[in-house]
């Protein structure tokens, strides 16, 4: 589903853990229909989630915003360190791993996996943590494919000038809040090569996907 505000016409494609949540606290701040306050949102961001959800794209759900009146926007983010942020909030953080029933019925996989682990055996966490998979789909299936539809496309590092183009359209200061920023980041440097050669297959397609954006560095 976007995040649509047709009141002054803009409609977002979100992609999870690509600033996601604090691109969704921004447009809550201009939303009249937005049923939370800026209050509520400081005290839990992740209430955001509950209004403006995150889901597949679908070409049918889109056209509607495609007659031209529609400011169409998506932020990408650089495919390994969104997949490495999955890792470093959902299972490090948050402890996703134990809030899923199938998680807790097996023995197999740890709850508290290293990172190797985790990315080695990543597409098994995927099959038994629907909150782990929704995080580490690759982008594409949010976004759509190539030729992307949007007017602009902002990346994560560019927040600043999506923050300064949203006021010029709502005629106030809009202010994109960073949520979701981990204090010890996990780094390429910190995985085994054979970890790396797992993240090398799994995000090739990512990486040309988002080529216009990012440069491959496991290549």
């Amino acid at each position: 589903m976007s995040v649509a505000l047709p009141d002054l016409r803009i409609v977002y494609m979100p992609i999870p853990k690509a600033a996601c949540t604090s691109v969704k606290a921004a447009l809550a701040s201009i939303d009249p229909e937005a049923p939370i306050t800026a209050e509520e949102i400081a005290a839990d961001p992740y209430c955001v989630h509950a209004h403006y959800q995150t889901t597949r794209f679908r070409p049918h759900r889109w056209e509607p915003y495609s007659d031209g009146t529609w400011w169409r926007f998506a932020v990408v983010r650089d495919p390994l360190k969104r997949l490495l942020g999955v890792y470093s909030n959902r299972v490090e953080e948050l402890k996703e791993l134990y809030h899923s029933p199938k998680m807790r019925e097996q023995t197999a996989l740890p709850m508290d996996p290293d990172p190797d682990f985790f990315f080695q055996n990543l597409l098994a966490y995927m099959e038994l943590s629907s909150t782990i998979k929704h995080h580490a789909l690759p982008s594409h299936l949010f976004i759509g494919p190539l030729p992307l539809r949007f007017d602009t496309v902002y990346k994560t590092e560019n927040l600043g000038q999506l923050g300064a183009d949203l006021s010029a359209r709502a005629g106030r200061e809009v202010r994109v809040p960073r949520f979701n920023s981990t204090e010890h980041p996990l780094k390429l440097s910190d995985l085994a090569p054979a970890t790396i050669d797992a993240l090398r297959e799994r995000l090739s397609d990512e990486y040309i996907h988002l080529q216009d954006y990012y440069k491959n560095p496991l290549a």
